[in-house]
């Protein structure tokens, strides 16, 4: 429970401190590879996807009474965790390096992105 409100909290920090700098210090860099849509959506993903954590943590402790929930809600939690990581953090690698393979993985991320919002849906049929 508190773990993923951390790790929202986390992400939220880190998102917000590098849309800040991709959008000063990196704008010039991003701008000549072509790259400043991709970072953008990276740092949104990012954003989005630490609330998504902080709202599974709360709402594991407004259900902690029902097991099945609460497992539900965790592999949420993990799913967005995860999947932020491989699809926001492919991205930064795309924009830092220009390594273009990585971009074969963001889809995975994706994946598990749907599978948490899928996850918290069905913590609460």
């Amino acid at each position: 429970m508190k773990f993923f409100i951390q790790a929202g909290a986390i992400l939220g920090l880190i998102g917000v401190a590098l849309g800040a700098f991709g959008a000063h210090a990196l704008r010039a860099m991003l701008e000549s590879t072509g790259r400043s849509a991709t970072f953008e959506t990276a740092v949104k993903y990012q954003f989005y996807h630490a609330l998504a954590l902080v709202l599974v943590g709360v709402l594991m402790q407004l259900v902690g009474s029902n097991p099945t929930a609460v497992r539900l809600l965790g592999w949420a939690g993990y799913s967005f965790l995860g999947g932020t990581l491989i699809f926001s953090g492919s991205l930064y690698v795309l924009c830092f390096t220009g390594i273009t393979w990585l971009g074969a993985i963001t889809p995975l991320g994706g994946v598990a992105l749907i599978a948490g919002w899928a996850l918290l849906l069905w913590a609460f049929l």
